[in-house]
């Protein structure tokens, strides 16, 4: 029996869309399986007889027409926005990718911690309205070299941010909830019932916790109060991991000397939310993970997966029945 195979991954930018060559390599590479690459409108119909569905997004009234669905794919690291619970219920294979977000995400973190450090979001701000700024930067900016780094949630992307901070001369503490198997030199792990003692030690902390009920608002007024004076909070991860007003608290109170956020509550927040106009709160729009390379690594993942659902192999990233806690892939 041919293998259906429907695709919908569009996206108002062109790196997380899939292109003409992305469909061509895969016509090429399996000849065999019958794809439909469909706009967002088509799924509906279309999903009746796949066999496989590879997409950004999922509708849960879905699963009332499919007929041969075995195998749903996302190139999405994050899968909160799914029904995860309700595909599993039905019999469906669930796979999310990773391995291809370490690198934006990476860049991204370095990025923000320079701004802190060397005082660029400082100078931005200071530079329309002040004369001559640089006492104000020789009272705020820290070195990096030397300090240490908390990433909550230390999994295949912390990883990654890991070995960067290292070369800047980071120790890097890798708060997680099972120590790895191979663990990647240099980074001290600490289990997550720990976590508030690697906050007090740290001058950075960059979170990258997943959406589920273990972490929601884990990062609460007890994790800032547990914080050193003058940290730097980024966050990558979701935003019901953060009381964002305990946050503001933090901020206000001078435990914390900055923070970046490329998640928020609201998407887009309103235009007098206080989030926006803190003067030592940097945000981005969901960003970190831009890259011009992105499709062609989650083409790549899903072209070894298909491979490997051909010949009836277990699938990489396949998601369990429950997730939770600091990301641990």
């Amino acid at each position: 029996m041919t293998t259906n195979a429907l695709i919908c991954l569009n996206s108002p930018y062109e790196f997380w869309q899939l292109s003409n060559q992305h469909a061509s390599q895969l016509h090429s590479a399996f000849p065999d399986v019958r794809f439909r690459f469909v706009e967002d409108h088509a799924v509906a119909d279309e999903i009746r007889d796949a066999d496989v569905y590879f997409g950004w997004t999922f509708d849960k009234g879905w699963l009332t027409t499919v007929s041969r669905l075995t195998w749903a794919a996302t190139p999405s690291a994050g899968i909160d926005h799914w029904p995860v619970a309700e595909i599993q219920s039905a019999g469906i294979l669930l796979t999310r990718g990773y391995g291809y977000h370490g690198q934006p995400m990476t860049e991204h973190a370095i990025g923000l911690l320079l701004g802190f450090s060397r005082g660029l979001f400082e100078s931005a701000r200071l530079q329309t309205r002040s004369v001559w700024w640089k006492d104000n930067l020789a009272n705020s900016f820290f070195d990096l070299n030397g300090q240490n780094l908390t990433i909550i949630g230390c999994g295949s992307v912390g990883t990654q941010l890991a070995g960067i901070a290292q070369a800047l001369g980071m120790h890097v503490i890798g708060v997680r909830r099972h120590s790895p198997r191979s663990e990647p030199g240099g980074i001290e792990w600490t289990p997550t019932h720990r976590a508030h003692e690697a906050l007090a030690r740290s001058r950075a902390v960059v979170n990258l916790l997943p959406a589920t009920e273990e972490t929601h608002g884990f990062f609460d007024e007890a994790a800032f109060k547990a914080c050193s004076p003058g940290t730097v909070f980024i966050n990558l991860g979701r935003a019901s991991t953060v009381d964002h007003d305990a946050l503001l608290i933090a901020l206000d109170s001078g435990t914390l000397a900055g923070a970046a956020l490329d998640v928020l509550p609201h998407k887009p927040p309103p235009l007098d939310d206080p989030l926006r106009h803190h003067p030592r709160i940097v945000l981005t729009p969901k960003s970190a993970v831009f890259s011009r390379t992105y499709m062609n690594k989650a083409v790549a993942f899903f072209h070894d997966n298909l491979q490997l659902f051909l010949a009836d192999q277990p699938l990489n990233g396949a998601v369990t029945p429950t997730l939770g806690g600091p990301h641990d892939h």
